[in-house]
């Protein structure tokens, strides 16, 4: 789970990280009260959107006085921010975050990650601040400075100064440096984040280290023990059928394709993609049903992948271990028999009692593709999709 700027710079300075003064605005008139609150005569205003390359894109507005945050605001509230991170659909501006000004001496880039190689925390950092960290990989490789966190000791004091050292930080604010990546670091661990970055990370002229920006992402699978977490998830920022999956406990990833799928599994999902894509069709989705494929779970799933306008078909991948076949082809008759599909769906079962499965989908009346092979579901699936099969193959089966 994503959350926005502000929400990381709250969460950051609990733990003793210096951010900038700020305050959120719903409207220009609003905007420019909180400058005003603010004082002084430089503010940065930035659009508050789950995406990075906010400056380039106009969504960060430096400003002198109110009149150029009302303008800058009337530009940006209702419109989609389109990043490279957004995809051509962009994501929509409904808030903003008023900042103070800054003087800028030098920018640094800060990250925290899991490394699934070293299963450790990481820390990336560069003096070239400023630039996305794929840019800085890809010319300043040599810039990038990296430290793992041995779990059962923590971020130790010395490992900071050695960042710091590298980073090129002056020695008196070493430990400013010290404070700020420890904070970040018990940000991560004391609520299950994914990744803590600030980019940049800012020396001030009145020598102070300042987290210019912050993002912060969390473990979905560790918000049950963080209420306070889940309850910053703004759902105007996610795929709206990424966020009715999350509501209904399914696992869902929408992608651009025509075929919609439904799978058991997280790893089955992908093979079902990758197969998909070797029988030179496009997968509209990862959908995970999970272990417990009941009729009504697979209810929600065929209306899921159904409201995705883009789908053309419906591939069916169902390995049975924890499952039974018979009981999944009953869910799939149920599910078919409640939602309204007038797409072909193909049906491939494997697995406990998969001759049970078979029959009962063959004696449904309805009529369903059935394959017996993975390669064989998908390019029944991609057939279908590109109208070889005949008419009678379609289920259209209303409410």
């Amino acid at each position: 789970m994503d959350i926005h700027e502000y929400q990381a710079k709250e969460i950051l300075a609990g733990f003793g990280v210096d951010v900038p003064a700020g305050a959120l605005a719903y409207s220009p008139e609003q905007a420019a009260y909180r400058a005003r609150e603010l004082g002084g005569d430089l503010w940065v205003v930035k659009a508050q959107v789950h995406a990075g390359g906010r400056g380039k894109a106009g969504g960060v507005k430096v400003c002198t006085s109110d009149a150029e945050i009302q303008s800058s605001c009337e530009e940006m509230f209702g419109r989609k921010l389109v990043t490279h991170q957004t995809g051509p659909e962009g994501k929509g501006i409904y808030r903003v975050y008023v900042e103070a000004g800054v003087p800028i001496e030098r920018e640094i880039y800060l990250g925290f990650v899991l490394d699934r190689s070293s299963q450790r925390v990481m820390i990336v950092a560069s003096a070239e601040g400023g630039m996305e960290i794929e840019e800085i990989s890809a010319e300043k490789p040599d810039s990038i400075v990296r430290a793992t966190v041995e779990p059962a000791v923590g971020l130790q004091d010395f490992q900071c100064r050695q960042i710091a050292f590298k980073l090129g930080i002056e020695p008196a604010m070493t430990q400013q440096m010290i404070r700020t990546l420890q904070g970040c670091y018990r940000a991560f661990r004391e609520h299950d984040a994914t990744m803590v970055e600030i980019n940049p990370l800012v020396v001030t002229g009145d020598s102070r280290i300042v987290a210019l920006d912050a993002k912060m992402t969390f473990d979905d699978n560790a918000l049950f023990r963080h209420p306070q977490i889940a309850e910053l998830r703004d759902k105007s920022q996610e795929d709206p059928r990424e966020s009715r999956a999350a509501d209904r406990g399914l696992s869902y990833v929408g992608l651009d394709g025509n075929i919609g799928c439904i799978v058991n599994g997280a790893g089955l999902a992908m093979a079902t993609m990758d197969t998909i894509k070797m029988a030179g069709g496009e997968p509209a989705n990862f959908l995970d049903i999970g272990g417990g494929a009941t009729p009504e779970r697979v209810a929600k799933a065929f209306r899921l992948v159904m409201s995705d306008g883009n789908v053309q078909a419906v591939l069916v991948n169902i390995f049975a271990g924890i499952n039974r076949c018979d009981w999944v082809a009953k869910g799939v008759v149920q599910a078919l028999e409640e939602v309204q599909v007038d797409v072909p769906v193909i049906v491939r079962l494997a697995g406990t009692n998969v001759e049970e499965g078979q029959k009962i989908l063959a004696q449904s009346g309805l009529p369903i593709i059935r394959a017996s092979t993975l390669m064989e579901a998908a390019e029944r699936a991609v057939g279908a999709w590109q109208n070889d099969l005949s008419q009678e193959t379609k289920v259209r089966v209303v409410k």
